[in-house]
């Protein structure tokens, strides 16, 4: 059938990352969990380090120890879920520091391995991950004695500048971690563009890296392009795909092409999404499928053999807008079918 080719522009995150860095007033990190959003997390952080960039972020401690392989000794490798009952053989044979969320976790850590260094993640108002305040002042002077690295808390609305929930949750870091003996970290991508109040000593750009948004001055970083398996005439009134949900309003020229839900790209998009061939707009026509798309090409002179789906006339964010969510679910969503080839490098 043929595989998607997804070509990945290292350069255009070493871009990124700089942008970041220079809005950033302190160190600047980098988060490459999900297999860097989904553009691979090896690749991704071994060219962020030869940026500079000395503190990765990851969700869970297997992907931590999968990234240490690629990275070597050196780089300091966080881990936002913490020290799970599971992860005491990974932080300590990998070198991780867990983001340690709760009494529980820190009494775990500290006993398993004592030496180990450790951060701390706070709870400010997002009710997801973290120690509340109490917990938090409970345990602050014995956490203080070891090898704390790093105090953090995440922002819940930092994509929208004027939501109040960024003052509230600023002004509760800033309490909470008044005189902390650790350096301090609040802000990803949004974060750093609230401004310096947000960035403290460390910054941890995620999505913004990878050509997201809200980071409007990002240089797109992923293009997708789909190989056209057949292309078929349909007569005016006919139908095309599951559940006929698209009817040929003329003779129309239908491209099938190989990538469906299965790869990522979401049942929600069909019949409102849009390929390109060069500056040619084709539009979805019908259901996307496990493996397929058919694409309306009426109108193009010549139908290539690959259809772009990401590419600089349509981002990540443009095409999650057509599926009805946003680009992180897309550029974590690509699928392992794809090609992936690395330019840049």
């Amino acid at each position: 059938m043929g595989t998607g080719i997804l070509t990945i522009d290292l350069d255009a995150i070493a871009a990124n990352w700089r942008a970041l860095a220079r809005l950033s007033r302190g160190e600047t990190g980098a988060v490459v969990k999900a297999n860097g959003y989904g553009c691979g997390a090896a690749e991704v952080a071994s060219r962020l380090a030869r940026e500079g960039a000395r503190s990765f972020f990851v969700a869970t401690a297997e992907e931590g120890a999968a990234l240490r392989k690629a990275l070597g000794p050196g780089p300091a490798i966080n881990v936002f879920s913490g020290h799970m009952a599971s992860d005491t053989g990974l932080i300590r044979d990998h070198a991780l520091t867990p983001m340690l969320n709760s009494p529980e976790q820190a009494a775990r850590h500290r006993t398993a391995l004592p030496d180990a260094p450790y951060g701390v993640q706070l709870d400010t108002g997002m009710n997801r991950l973290g120690m509340e305040a109490p917990d938090w002042g409970a345990s602050r002077a014995g956490l203080e004695t070891g090898p704390l690295t790093l105090v953090m808390s995440h922002l819940a609305c930092a994509d929208d500048p004027a939501h109040p929930m960024n003052a509230a949750q600023l002004a509760a870091f800033t309490k909470m971690t008044a005189g902390v003996s650790a350096p301090r970290s609040l802000s990803a991508t949004g974060g750093i563009l609230l401004g310096a109040d947000y960035q403290f000593d460390l910054t941890r750009p995620g999505v913004g890296l990878y050509g997201g948004q809200p980071f409007a001055q990002a240089r797109p970083v992923v293009r997708l392009s789909l190989p056209v398996v057949q292309v078929r005439d349909v007569a005016f009134g006919e139908t095309v795909g599951y559940s006929a949900s698209f009817t040929a309003g003329r003779k129309t020229r239908i491209a099938t092409v190989s990538a469906g839900y299965a790869d990522g790209l979401i049942r929600y998009m069909s019949n409102t999404a849009q390929l390109y061939a060069n500056e040619n707009i084709c539009r979805l026509a019908g259901r996307v499928s496990m493996d397929l798309l058919t694409v309306d090409v009426t109108d193009l002179p010549e139908v290539p053999d690959h259809l772009d789906i990401l590419c600089p006339q349509q981002t990540v964010d443009q095409l999650a807008e057509a599926a009805g969510t946003i680009g992180y679910e897309i550029l974590t969503s690509l699928g392992r079918r794809y090609k992936r080839r690395y330019i840049g490098a």
